[in-house]
C-alpha cells in the first residue's frame, strides 16, 4: 500500500477532521476492562487525539504506519488520560495495514482508521472485514471519501472536476485497483457478509472563510489529482478562480465522507 502525508497536511486538516467526525458512533462500542485499541495509517495520531477523550480507560494504543516518522510523531502526541482519567499508554508498528491478521487483533478491543478505506482495494476491504468480524473485533472507521462535492458559488466546471477526480481515487497504481468514493459502501457490504451489524453516517467537512488555508490546501490536491486524469479540463483557470474565492472568504465548500461502526453481535 503506497501513500505519503506530510505532517503540515495533515496538522491542517486535524481541526476540521475533528468537527467532522460523528459523535455518537464510538458510544455504540461495547467496553469493560482495559480497551486496546489498534489505530490503522495512524498518521500523527490525530484518531487518538481524538477519540481517547471520548472513551473510557485505561487503554492502550497500537499505533500502525508505514512511515516511522510519523509514528514516532503520533506516539509523542496522544493524549495521557482517557475520558475517565485513566491512563493511555501507547506503542507503535510499522508496517502495512493491509495485511492485518488474526494474531494481530489478539486482545484488540476497537480498530480504527481515518481518511484511509479509499486507499484499500475491495479484496484488501473484504479480508480486513473477515478478519476483524472473525476476531469479534469492532471497528470505527472514520473520514471515508464518498466522491460527494458541492460548492457555494457553483462553479461551470464543478462537476467536470469532480467525476475527473472520482476516477483518479479508483486508479490502477502498483498492480491494485484502489476502491477510492466507493470505499464506505464495499467495508459496509464486507461486514454486514461477515456478520457484523453496520451503522454509517454521513461526516462532511464544512468550509468556509475560516477554513481559508485549508480549502486552498484541498483544492490544489483536488484539482491536481483532476488534471492528472483529465489533462483536457481547464484545471489552471478553473483552480485559480477558486483560490481566489477562498482567499476572498467568498467560498464555500462541503466534501462528502462517510463514517463507519460495525461490530459483531
Amino acid at each position: 500500500m503506497t501513500g505519503e502525508f506530510s505532517t503540515d497536511w495533515l496538522g491542517l486538516r486535524e481541526p476540521a477532521d475533528a468537527a467532522a467526525r460523528s459523535t455518537d458512533l464510538p458510544g455504540m462500542l461495547r467496553t469493560g476492562g482495559t480497551l486496546v485499541v489498534r489505530d490503522l495509517g495512524c498518521g500523527t495520531g490525530s484518531m487518538a487525539r481524538w477519540l481517547a477523550p471520548r472513551l473510557p480507560g485505561p487503554q492502550r494504543w497500537i499505533l500502525q504506519d508505514r512511515d516511522p516518522a510519523l509514528l514516532a510523531h503520533a506516539a509523542a502526541h496522544v493524549p495521557d488520560a482517557a475520558g475517565d482519567g485513566s491512563s493511555v499508554t501507547v506503542e507503535t508498528v510499522e508496517g502495512d495495514v493491509t495485511t492485518l491478521t488474526a494474531a494481530d487483533l489478539s486482545g484488540v478491543s476497537l480498530v480504527t482508521c481515518s481518511a484511509l478505506l479509499d486507499l484499500f482495494t475491495a479484496d484488501e476491504v473484504t479480508a480486513l472485514a473477515d478478519v476483524c468480524v472473525a476476531a469479534g473485533t469492532p471497528v470505527l472507521f472514520t473520514l471515508s471519501v464518498d466522491g460527494e462535492v458541492t460548492f457555494d458559488p457553483p462553479h461551470p466546471l464543478d462537476a467536470a472536476v469532480a467525476a475527473a477526480f472520482n476516477e483518479h481515487q479508483r486508479r490502477e497504481t502498483g498492480g491494485r485497483w484502489l476502491l477510492g468514493p466507493e470505499a464506505v459502501g464495499a467495508a459496509a457490504e464486507a461486514f454486514a457478509k461477515a456478520g457484523a451489524a453496520v451503522t454509517t453516517r454521513p461526516s462532511p467537512w464544512r468550509l468556509g472563510a475560516e477554513h481559508a488555508e485549508l480549502t486552498a490546501e484541498w483544492l490544489r490536491g483536488w484539482v491536481g489529482a483532476a488534471a492528472d486524469q483529465r489533462p483536457d479540463l481547464a484545471t489552471d483557470e478553473y483552480l485559480a478562480a477558486r483560490l481566489e474565492a477562498a482567499a476572498a472568504g467568498t467560498l464555500k465548500v462541503t466534501v462528502g465522507h462517510q463514517d463507519l461502526f460495525a461490530q459483531k453481535d
